[in-house]
């Protein structure tokens, strides 16, 4: 079934009404519609729309991570443990946030801080799946063969946030390999190791290519999908202060 289709099929889990959503927000070519729609079933099809919550841990840039996110509508929590403690980030679509292992602040609601924020949480829980939640662009860029293999790739990009080409294996429509040209150099993560999660298939595995940031590597150890609270993604300064005291044993 067309992804336009299943949308609209399912209005009640839409931010605004389905055929508004669809011929006004989403922006994407019908052959993006199309590539989108078969990784869509390859994944667990009407599964996704199953999902209240996001919930994953494991290893970021070789650091243990905990992330939280809301795929109804735009929420990033990340935790990360370093050998100082624990660092903090928020955005709750309205602002981010950090603490730092030291105890220091900063939150921010400029446009190039939001724009990042919402790039990572739009791509991290494959937000794309869902263009009547979440206002994006996508255009067919076509085919090539990497390493291999052919790929149908997508540029897709969050309306405020930053473009992502998606590359979606042809025989088995899942996305292989995501590229970030909005820097001075393309950074490239091969995805992989797909594992049934709950209703949907979910890929474990992120790996930088050669000349990519090795921060970017992230190994998901767990996922779940319980419906996180709201507040999780607001800065609480007392709250989260003593947390990132208490990491470091003060």
């Amino acid at each position: 079934m067309p992804l336009r289709r299943q949308i609209i099929a399912l209005p009640l889990l839409l931010a605004v009404p389905a055929g508004r959503a669809v011929a006004a927000q989403q922006g994407y070519s019908p052959e993006v519609e199309r590539v989108l729609g078969r990784a869509f079933e390859a994944t667990g099809g009407a599964g996704w729309y199953k999902l209240r919550g996001w919930r994953e841990a494991g290893r970021r840039g070789g650091l243990p991570y905990e992330s939280w996110i809301d795929p109804l509508r735009y929420g990033l929590r990340t935790e990360i443990r370093d050998r100082d403690g624990l660092q903090i980030q928020g955005f709750n679509g309205q602002a981010e946030w950090r603490i730092s292992s030291a105890g220091e602040i900063t939150a921010v609601n400029d446009r190039g801080t939001l724009g990042r924020a919402r790039t990572e949480a739009f791509f991290d829980a494959q937000l794309f799946f869902f263009p009547g939640r979440f206002d994006a662009r996508g255009e067919y860029l076509g085919a090539k063969r990497d390493d291999g293999r052919d790929f149908d790739i997508v540029r897709i990009q969050p309306v405020g946030g930053d473009p992502r080409e998606l590359w979606f294996d042809q025989r088995t429509r899942l996305l292989g390999r995501i590229v970030d040209r909005s820097g001075r150099r393309a950074a490239a993560v091969k995805v992989s190791d797909y594992r049934r999660t709950g209703p949907v298939q979910v890929a474990f595995r992120y790996a930088p290519e050669a000349g990519t940031d090795a921060a970017l590597a992230r190994e998901r150890a767990s996922v779940s999908f319980a419906a996180p609270e709201r507040e999780q993604f607001s800065l609480d300064r007392p709250k989260e202060l003593a947390r990132v005291k208490a990491s470091r044993g003060g």
